[in-house]
């Protein structure tokens, strides 16, 4: 029943692998979130046999060399609310292809994306030859329907950026795309990234519509968005004293992008 499920955990994170989802691309958000307002407890794993949200054990998990495991059902999931990410300017192409040519990807590449949307996973998908792709992210939701799209191709983590199972590390190339959703400084992800980056990879930080925007964004969604876009000395500082290079930045009004490499120290 799980043999197509990865059962490594990192607690209080949650693996997701959805092979089907009910949920469809077609379907409206707002008819989607009745299904999903339930905050998962630790030691979980989504499954992706039922029709309705479902959890399976860890310990459970772990036997699935042994036949079905049973699953708890819950009818809510406890959603932060996303909506501002599917805005027609966030998923502007231009900017979404100028955001993943910041990241030089030239052949098969190991990349990771922290808070993306579905449209920044398609175009990625479409335009770059990833060999290995893992996306993370805090809704199941928004997870779910990059799955139930994209399959075996694509690998789903439903918790903390900083808590990635090991065995999909190291990484080429590192997504950012929302820093400001990360419930961390800036210096605790650059530590844990520079533990998942092979050497000369690139970190690509960004916002499609900018700091202007991110402040009317903090007020309106603060479950969401807790934390700022850094500066431009403030990212050297931090980048150089985890081994990372900044090689470009722009601060634009309605546009920020800042591309880090690594070095291995």
């Amino acid at each position: 029943m799980l043999a197509a499920m990865n059962s490594i955990l990192s607690v209080p994170s949650l693996f997701l692998q959805i092979n089907k989802y009910p949920c469809r691309h077609s379907s409206p958000r707002s008819q989607l979130h009745p299904l999903l307002h339930y905050a998962p407890p630790s030691n979980t794993l989504y499954s992706p046999h039922t029709r309705r949200p479902s959890v399976i054990t860890a310990a459970a998990a772990a036997q699935e060399d042994v036949g079905p495991v049973s699953v708890a059902s819950f009818e809510e999931l406890q959603e932060k609310d996303w909506s501002f990410l599917d805005s027609d300017e966030w998923n502007s192409a231009q900017k979404m292809g100028r955001i993943i040519s910041a990241a030089g990807i030239d052949g098969p590449s190991r990349v990771l994306v922290s808070i993306g949307t579905g449209a920044f996973v398609d175009r990625l998908v479409e335009t770059s030859s990833c060999s290995f792709l893992v996306v993370v992210h805090d809704s199941l939701l928004v997870l779910a329907e990059i799955k139930d799209k994209h399959e075996d191709d694509v690998k789903c983590w439903q918790g903390e950026l900083l808590h990635i199972p090991e065995k999909w590390v190291p990484f080429d190339v590192v997504f950012l795309y929302f820093l400001p959703a990360l419930p961390f400084k800036l210096a605790q992800v650059l530590s844990s990234l520079a533990k998942y980056c092979s050497p000369g990879a690139r970190v690509v930080i960004s916002h499609p519509e900018g700091r202007q925007i991110l402040e009317q964004q903090r007020k309106q969604y603060r479950d969401a968005v807790v934390s700022d876009l850094p500066d431009k000395m403030a990212l050297q500082k931090a980048a150089a004293d985890h081994s990372f290079e900044m090689i470009e930045f722009v601060d634009d009004p309605g546009f920020f992008l800042a591309v880090l490499r690594f070095s291995e120290a």
